[in-house]
């Protein structure tokens, strides 16, 4: 997915990050505290999502646009935050994670981003149409 976030002074930047979702409104990522989108979530954690797949020929790829509150995970929401990451990590071959690879004093932290609005692009789009507000 790509995250779209802001600095305090509202200068954006966006990052694709690996993600797992958590049915339809939850997405976690693991990332460096440190890291720009990291530090723009601590102060305005208001964000933007895409999710799209570009491999897809020309013309024939569709994205779910969305926009969310991000926060960095902590207790119980850290726990079973990181079951879900770790499953998806696991399912694509990548790593399995645990709670001790993102609390200090590990260098990663576990984030998610809670949907309040999914939008996608019509199928029949031409350009200047406007995305479609949709349900999950």
């Amino acid at each position: 997915m790509v995250l779209g976030t802001a600095d305090e002074s509202g200068r954006p930047w966006v990052s694709p990050v690996y993600f797992a979702p958590g049915e339809y409104s939850n997405f976690y990522w693991v990332s460096l505290p440190d890291a720009q989108h990291s530090r723009n979530l601590a102060g305005r954690p208001e964000v933007s999502i895409v999710v799209f797949d570009s491999g897809v020929p020309i013309g024939t790829g569709q994205g779910v646009y969305m926009s969310a509150r991000a926060e960095e995970l902590e207790g119980e929401e850290l726990e079973r935050g990181i079951e879900v990451f770790a499953h998806r990590s696991e399912e694509h071959g990548g790593r399995s994670w645990s709670a001790d690879d993102v609390r200090p004093p590990a260098p990663h932290r576990l984030y998610r981003a809670s949907v309040g609005r999914h939008w996608m692009l019509d199928k029949e789009a031409r350009p200047g149409d406007r995305r479609t507000p949709v349900s999950p």
